[in-house]
């Protein structure tokens, strides 16, 4: 069997760093590798040992470079690629301006499949091997993404978005439409390859109570999908929720009372939470998603990343394009350590590489399969150049040590950063 070995300088983590100190949740091997076989890792060691253990792998020397498992986006919209960065909108005018519109272009086939593979193209290029995304209400856009995700060998989550009003005609199904769909979509992806179906009401205000109701119903039925949807985003939004549950004790409960939280539930944003809907989210085992790039793009606040991890929120990291600026993972840690700054809070270079990777992996509920090199994990593995720009490398160079080095390149990073990636233990860049 074909076994190759990547040479660099690995990093693993055998703790979450939020919750140890940053020494020894996070590991770098100078001169460490990974040995992938069958698309998985098969170990993780120094790299004198590992040549030595197996002579017959094909050796991938990447030099100085940081290894590290591919990044994992775990809110993501694909069918806005051709509208990111669309300027100057708060939530509610950004999506009837720009992405409505969009959306309406995906009941077309072929302009599915345009987007879903100029999107992979996008990801694949910043480091990002692993996503979780909504689609359009067409069962077509749904299609496209998981046929584009089959054929790449890739580990994405995703569902039919379910919208019953305060939509345009054209982007609205109805109740039963949204759990037919949904179930036929569900029943002829899930667990193919290496696809996870993600049950996805877009958000309370543009489905009704019975709309809820329903697509709760079917994740209560086929409880190993993820569930993902929308909490929280802004003041505005908030107060809109109010009127139209009155009868909800607050944002959160419009799911939560239509078996709409637990295990595998994802809510981006989650910036305005209650007390009650902190606890509530943490006692459930559901996830926030935090969209740093998106929330400051589309002025919605700043989240509470110290706050939720420290009581032991599970928290995973997201671009939330096309809402969010920027495709890269690399661009959404810097804006995830600027937020913090606003907060009082900066984050660490490793806990931010932990975030993009395990974190999110674990809100997907696909901790120990991605976003972590270990043996048995899938080889969705990326190579970092820490030099990739003259303006970094002349402030790499004068690093202390290895945090030091690998924090220019969060901040100024792009995708000329990202010297290597593989997806199942396949090279597809570099």
């Amino acid at each position: 069997m074909a076994e190759t070995l990547i040479c660099g300088r690995v990093l693993t983590f055998s703790g979450d760093p939020f919750a140890v100190p940053v020494t020894e949740a996070a590991h770098v091997d100078t001169q460490g590798a990974v040995l992938v076989r069958d698309g998985l890792i098969a170990a993780v060691g120094p790299a004198a040992r590992l040549k030595a253990d197996y002579p017959q792998a094909q050796v991938e020397d990447m030099g100085q470079a940081l290894i590290l498992p591919g990044f994992v986006d775990a809110h993501v919209h694909y069918p806005q690629t051709a509208i990111i960065a669309s300027w100057g909108k708060r939530l509610i005018d950004w999506l009837n301006s720009y992405t409505f519109p969009e959306e309406m272009r995906f009941a077309d086939p072929a302009y599915a499949s345009e987007i879903a593979a100029r999107y992979f193209d996008l990801i694949t290029d910043a480091g990002t091997t692993s996503v979780c995304s909504f689609c359009t209400i067409h069962p077509e856009s749904v299609e496209a993404f998981f046929a584009e995700a089959l054929k790449r060998g890739q580990r994405v989550a995703g569902g039919k978005t379910c919208m019953d009003r305060n939509a345009p005609d054209g982007l609205r199904d109805d109740v039963q439409r949204a759990y037919d769909d949904s179930k036929a979509l569900l029943e002829a992806w899930h667990g193919k390859g290496r696809i996870t179906y993600a049950v996805t009401p877009r958000f309370s205000p543009t489905s009704t109570p019975e709309q809820l109701e329903a697509v709760g119903a079917l994740w209560g039925e086929h409880p190993d999908c993820l569930m993902q949807t929308h909490l929280s985003e802004q003041t505005d939004e908030v107060a809109w929720v109010a009127d139209l549950y009155p009868e909800a004790r607050d944002y959160l409960d419009t799911y939560e009372a239509r078996g709409l939280l637990g295990p595998g539930a994802l809510f981006g944003h989650a910036i305005y939470l209650t007390d009650r809907e902190r606890d509530r989210l943490r006692e459930a085992g559901a996830a926030v998603v935090h969209c740093p790039t998106s929330n400051t793009f589309i002025g919605s606040g700043l989240f509470d990343m110290a706050g939720l991890k420290g009581s032991g929120q599970i928290v995973g990291l997201a671009t939330d394009t096309g809402g969010g600026s920027s495709f890269s993972m690399l661009r959404t840690m810097a804006a995830a350590y600027e937020v913090g700054q606003l907060r009082g809070t900066p984050l660490h270079a490793a806990q931010l590489l932990w975030l993009a990777t395990e974190g999110s992996a674990q809100a997907m509920r696909q901790s120990g399969v991605i976003g972590r090199l270990a043996e048995g994990a899938e080889a969705d593995i990326i190579a970092l150049d820490l030099a990739s720009t003259p303006a970094i490398a002349q402030r790499s160079v004068r690093a202390g040590d290895i945090w030091e080095e690998v924090f220019p390149t969060i901040m100024m990073g792009d995708d000329r950063a990202v010297s290597g990636v593989w997806i199942a233990g396949r090279r597809v860049k570099g």
